[in-house]
């Protein structure tokens, strides 16, 4: 058997995440029955991650084993013209022997967007966190910068999905204004090794109280010490997160 390894972006705002769940519409479903109808058998996907109800992709790396001899590029001329518009294939390649969409990848990157004009725009209401008082971004990125390298996130992460460790490694943490061109868009971008359930939610909903003033820069560095959730702010709302890219070298 081959396995096939694909690109997919997608609006996540009509669907309930990615995992499949009874009586609910979600991203692997819709996916796995077009690759089934395509090749003529059931299969299962594999994926980097699971995104949760309403979060979004650009780049989201997922895996299926198959007989079929279609070529990478038949296929997914084929799945685009059986996805709804709202799921896209952007790449498909045979993947080597051994390769595991969850277990091989390295790094994975988020992008969360806030935007923080006084009137909503109507038009990012289901891209975007909506935040009626300007934001200080630049406080913002500098107490971000306490949650670089390797650390216990635990303050950071939401109960539900448990995992064998809360540590991770942060690579890169950034926070910038003009996302987009936009003068009222601000982007957080975290790269790390992995993520806890929620965690860049938590770090989202976390620097957006520094970055309304109502805690200090310091206050972040403090918040990753305590190793408790309840040491934190609030978590972010789904719609502003993108899983951006997955990293396998």
């Amino acid at each position: 058997m081959r396995t096939i390894k694909l690109t997919l972006a997608y609006d996540g705002a009509a669907y309930a995440g990615w995992q499949v769940q009874s009586k609910r519409n979600s991203i692997q479903g819709v996916v796995e029955a077009a690759i089934a109808k395509i090749t003529g058998k059931p299969t299962r996907l594999t994926a980097s991650g699971r995104t949760d109800a309403g979060v979004h992709a650009l780049g989201q790396v997922v895996a299926f084993r198959t007989n079929s001899r279609l070529a990478p590029e038949v296929l997914m001329r084929a799945l685009n013209a059986e996805l709804p518009r709202d799921i896209a294939v952007l790449d498909a390649s045979e993947a080597p022997e051994g390769f595991h969409a969850t277990l091989s990848a390295k790094r994975k990157r988020y992008r969360y967007l806030i935007y923080d004009g006084p009137v909503r725009d109507v038009f990012r209401r289901k891209t975007a966190w909506h935040c009626p008082r300007r934001l200080d971004a630049e406080a913002m990125h500098r107490a971000a910068q306490a949650l670089r390298g390797t650390h216990d996130f635990s303050s950071f992460q939401t109960q539900g999905s448990p995992r064998k460790s809360p540590v991770r490694t942060i690579y890169e943490i950034s926070v910038r204004r003009g996302f987009d061109g936009d003068p009222h868009l601000v982007a957080i971008e975290i790269e790390a090794d992995g993520f806890l359930y929620n965690m860049v939610r938590a770090i989202v909903g976390s620097l957006a109280r520094v970055g309304l003033h109502a805690r200090s820069e310091d206050w972040i560095g403090n918040v990753l010490a305590a190793r408790d959730r309840r040491a934190a702010g609030p978590t972010a709302p789904p719609h502003g997160l993108f899983l951006v890219e997955v990293k396998y070298e």
